[in-house]
């Protein structure tokens, strides 16, 4: 009943005058994800998601994953779950494998999951400046895996002024819906910065930490007691250095590390003492060289990732890679832009288990067998009419190491029609990207299969736009097509062998992905979105068919302001091993409703106090199949500038 009621509420909301999200309600006029080419707003061809400085700093506490679930066409399974569980990334009815993380620029990749993805837990949100978002197939610009959409992260930079410094620090409970009892505190994350700039010389150093504890992974049969708790301890720390040689030339580097363990159970959902453990060290650069006709881009990353799994089947993984961009995008003539670049990668892992009836670690996987690399170049061209029409064309030729070479390509017309102050932009693009499969899927003992083709992406767009200074509404219909997609398949029920394998049906999905934005004076602001997904049965796994976020903010007055947000996830198809019949089963989880309350206050001119209560309704709910969600918790924090 509550959860009607509250649908009802956000239905005649939109219904009086609406608009988007709160990460998608973007402050900022320019987008430049969509084309490497900074482009007022209306002149893009693309819905693009900005997530701002302003929004991440309402969004204080949350994680990574959980501010940009909030954004349209994006399911990031395992966000409300128990803070150690893996994340999967269901966008437009794709995999992890088909989601693009990328940091300052470069894609990072984690060659040892079977995925090749690499994992948000490791990104803390305090770090991040800004989030740009791109749906659709986009692998022109960004390369393998990019068929879904593309999440680029831009980290915070340094202050102009000599030294500056940033603490934050945060509390809360961390409790499940099911759990009537322990409210106690069970989260702590810490977050401190100095930074600043000297003459040409320009330095940002950050250390952050975050501890989770108060709920099992798994939910204890009903009637019994509950499960331990799984805790979840991260820690992280960033150098950046940098020089600017001159007014238009700049040159950086930074390092980096990371570091979390998350405790786990058992696969046949009962309790256990299992933990994964998760290292990364990273390094990696920035040129930028700006004439007068254009700009000259470097960006390089060089990662090293430890995984060990700590169970009834224990295991260790190591990964290297590198991967450099690098572009130069010059103006032709007035509005009229080409981009050249260059994308390279580099991938190897070794994995290591102890055999039935051993005690010791032996090697499966060596890097010397599982290794690949890409040398990619592209073009992008970028037309900017003086009457309304907008061009972005692209082509790119896949050079991989261990495949024939690809082609993709990008066609993506829009037209703008001004009326005095508005804007209505109608748009469409043809699309396509290249996948291909992961070193684990190539080369594990057990499951690889070195004779797997890569996947191939399709996707076409329509929609449009209208945008004012105080309104927008954007309306986006997809629909992707994929061939030779990777599946995991049973070969022997009796024996449960099983191997990846291309599959020879062609899977589609469609939809449509609505937002809206609407400013009522100074001081309020709603937002809301909503995503259809239409999957094939076979891939619909954990996605939901209906979503949608909604966000009310008022400003109480200079210095206060409080919001609500509002998610709900349609009913969701999932799937369970059953340790008892040793088959996999299909079941149903039931829709949900979840509702947050965030409330700021600015202290003094360097104290700034919020806090927060997420699940308000302590709804229960399932994001997987018995495994545990958050219920109703408080959050309370602080943050000191200087």
């Amino acid at each position: 009943m509550k959860r009607n009621y509250l649908i009802l509420i956000f239905s005649l909301t939109c219904f009086l005058g609406t608009a988007q999200v709160n990460q998608t309600a973007e402050s900022l006029d320019s987008v430049f994800i969509d084309t490497k080419v900074p482009l007022e707003r209306k002149n893009s061809g693309k819905v693009v998601v900005t997530i701002t400085a302003e929004q991440l700093e309402q969004s204080a506490g949350k994680t990574t994953a959980q501010i940009i679930n909030e954004v349209s066409g994006i399911e990031i399974n395992g966000s409300r779950s128990h803070a150690g569980q893996n994340l999967s990334y269901y966008v437009r009815g794709g995999r992890n494998r088909q989601v693009v993380i990328m940091v300052d620029g470069v894609q990072l990749t984690d060659p040892s999951q079977i995925s090749n993805d690499y994992d948000l837990r490791l990104i803390p949100a305090h770090t991040i400046e800004s989030i740009e978002i791109i749906k659709g197939a986009s692998s022109v610009l960004y390369g393998s895996g990019a068929a879904t959409a593309v999440i680029s992260i831009n980290t915070k930079k340094a202050s102009q002024k000599p030294i500056a410094a940033t603490f934050i620090s945060t509390l809360g409970t961390n409790r499940s819906s099911e759990d009537k009892e322990n409210f106690h505190i069970a989260e702590f994350t810490n977050f401190a910065t100095v930074n600043g700039t000297l003459n040409k010389f320009f330095y940002n150093a950050s250390f952050s930490n975050r501890y989770v504890d108060g709920i099992s992974a798994v939910a204890a049969p009903e009637g019994e007691d509950p499960f331990e708790s799984d805790v979840f301890d991260r820690f992280d720390g960033r150098v950046d250095l940098g020089y600017r040689i001159s007014e238009d030339i700049t040159i950086s580097q930074f390092f980096a590390f990371g570091k979390f363990k998350a405790g786990f159970d058992d696969f046949s959902y009962t309790d256990a003492n299992h933990q994964s453990l998760t290292k990364q060290l990273r390094t990696g650069g920035h040129f930028e060289w700006k004439y007068k006709n254009g700009v000259y881009v470097f960006n390089d990353n060089y990662s090293w990732i430890e995984r060990e799994i700590k169970s009834g089947f224990p295991a260790k993984f190591d990964s290297r890679s590198y991967a450099l961009d690098t572009y130069l995008n010059h103006r032709i003539i007035k509005n009229f832009n080409v981009v050249l670049g260059l994308n390279f990668t580099n991938s190897n892992f070794n994995s290591f288990t102890i055999p039935f009836g051993a005690t010791q670690f032996s090697q499966d996987v060596e890097e010397d067998t599982a290794k690949f690399n890409s040398a990619d170049p592209y073009v992008n061209l970028v037309y900017i009419s003086n009457f309304g029409l907008n061009l972005n064309a692209g082509a790119r030729l896949n050079l991989h190491s261990v495949y024939d070479s690809h082609w993709v390509y990008n066609f993506n017309p829009s037209y703008v029609f001004e009326f005095s102050e508005n804007n209505l932009k109608l748009l469409g693009s043809y699309s396509t990207a290249y996948i291909t499969p992961s070193l684990f899927q190539l080369y594990d003992p057990l499951y690889g299969n070195e004779a797997l083709l890569p996947e191939e992406n399709r996707t076409i767009e329509g929609g449009l736009e209208f945008s004012s200074e105080d309104f927008r509404i954007s309306a986006v219909y997809f629909n992707r097509n994929e061939e030779n997609f990777v599946d995991f398949v049973v070969i022997d029920p009796d024996t449960f062998r099983s191997q990846y394998q291309n599959i020879s049906e062609t899977f589609e999905a469609s939809g449509v992905e609505v937002a809206l934005w609407r400013k009522f004076g100074e001081r309020v602001t709603f937002s809301s979105n909503y995503t259809n997904t239409q999957a094939d049965d076979r891939f619909a796994l954990r996605i939901p068919e209906h979503k949608i976020n909604a966000t009310l903010g008022y400003q109480l007055g200079s210095k206060t302001s409080v919001g609500v947000n509002y998610q709900y996830n349609s009913e969701r198809n999932d799937t369970f091993f059953n340790p008892q019949t040793f088959v996999s089963e299909d079941i149903l989880l039931s829709s949900y409703g979840v509702l947050d309350l965030r409330l700021s206050h600015q202290a003094t001119d360097t104290i700034k106090l919020f806090a927060g209560v997420t699940n308000l309704l302590d709804e229960e709910y399932e994001e997987l199949y018995r495994y545990q969600t958050l219920g109703r918790n408080v959050r309370l924090g602080f943050a000191l500038d200087f």
